[in-house]
């Protein structure tokens, strides 16, 4: 297997890392925490003139027919800079699940307008009571003469509070009763969307959304009404797989920033890096983020694998990216010393973004019970 990165890949990491390099300061962090949005509008238009919006979806739709290496690469780049536009809510899980599950007519209304940054979306999955099990949705979407009601709350849904479009997962009732199937519906907001938003920790916000009688038309549903459960858990992989590429920029970054640090600290009149047990420790984390890395490239080389194998992938990826974040964060703190934890270096920023990554979509532990269940199903 080649594993070298095409000539179109490597141009997509070097334009990505430069847009990133130039565009994204601590000054322009700070702003972006402060505002209410939490991303830039202005951005997000050059996301879509770069061509990155309209990355994984297809030729046919306005798209560049690129997969989830490419996805990746372009993840990367996203942490080095700790990038707040809601890129994984719109383009990873929004318009990949219209793409697996929506009709012809559905796709040819909206994924165009995502490739051109005119349409945002967001997908509400999440319950207090799952406990990170997709398949548990107390959500309800009741079968009506007019078309669909809707019942239930979400929480932790990303960038919800930005979308102009939410894709809401629920257990569809029919006119016979409880089907036994999850539906996704398009819900634009109204009213009776009752959203409450918040920021994360480490950027970006996310909102909780209360259902209270929510009228939908018939077209509201996503698809033939099949059940939509393994697109959920496909996509929810796909997610999982950008995040780790997102990680293991953070880490990059905090390596190269911890290893400029013990170069100009000294103490004793000799640099931090001049000590054996501090080199070690660095090396340490130069072997961590390789291997975070090499587990992200293969959790997106599987991401169209069959689904045991595809959910092994993202889950062994997000358990061990999940525990390699955590290490290479708390030695970046450590070496640093008390500086590490001020509001004058960065270091602080970039290791609250690595715990909020293993905090979604479930943490090691979860993934590493997934991954063995998953291994005694194959």
């Amino acid at each position: 297997m080649d594993l070298n990165l095409s000539d179109e890949q490597r141009l997509l990491r070097e334009s990505a890392e430069r847009f990133v390099a130039e565009s994204y300061d601590a000054d322009h962090r700070r702003k972006m925490a402060n505002d209410p949005s939490g991303f830039s509008p202005a951005v997000w238009k050059q996301f879509a003139e770069l061509g990155w919006l309209a990355l994984p979806i297809a030729e046919e739709f306005d798209g560049l027919g690129g997969g989830a290496v490419e996805i990746g690469i372009l993840m990367e780049a996203f942490g080095r800079g700790l990038v707040s536009e809601p890129y994984v809510a719109t383009v990873v899980l929004g318009a990949s699940l219209i793409d697996k599950c929506g009709s012809t007519a559905q796709k040819q209304a909206r994924l165009p307008k995502v490739a051109d940054g005119s349409l945002k979306l967001a997908f509400a999955h999440s319950e207090r009571t799952a406990r990170f099990d997709l398949a548990k949705v107390a959500t309800v979407a009741h079968k009506t003469a007019q078309g669909w009601r809707l019942a239930g709350s979400k929480i932790a849904v990303l960038e919800g509070h930005a979308a102009d479009e939410i894709i809401v997962s629920a257990h569809v009732h029919d006119h016979q009763g409880p089907s036994g199937r999850i539906g996704l519906f398009l819900v634009a907001k109204t009213p009776s969307l009752a959203i409450s938003d918040y920021e994360r920790l480490g950027g970006g916000r996310a909102c909780n959304i209360e259902l209270s009688g929510v009228e939908l038309p018939e077209d509201a549903l996503l698809g033939d009404g099949h059940d939509a459960l393994p697109a959920i858990e496909w996509a929810i992989d796909r997610a999982m797989a950008a995040l780790g590429a997102e990680a293991v920029g953070i880490m990059q970054t905090l390596l190269d920033t911890t290893l400029e640090y013990t170069k100009i600290r000294k103490q004793f009149g000799r640099p931090l890096s001049a000590n054996q047990v501090i080199r070690h420790r660095l090396a340490d984390m130069a072997m961590q983020v390789d291997e975070a890395r090499s587990m992200a490239l293969r959790a997106a080389l599987k991401v169209d694998s069959p689904p045991i194998e595809r959910a092994r992938a993202a889950s062994g990826a997000k358990a061990k990216i999940g525990k390699c974040a955590r290490f290479v964060g708390e030695q970046s703190i450590q070496l640093h010393g008390g500086m590490g934890v001020t509001e004058e270096l960065e270091v602080g920023a970039y290791f609250k973004r690595l715990v909020a990554f293993d905090t979604l979509f479930g943490g090691s532990a979860h993934h590493y019970s997934r991954h063995a269940q998953l291994g005694r199903t194959a």
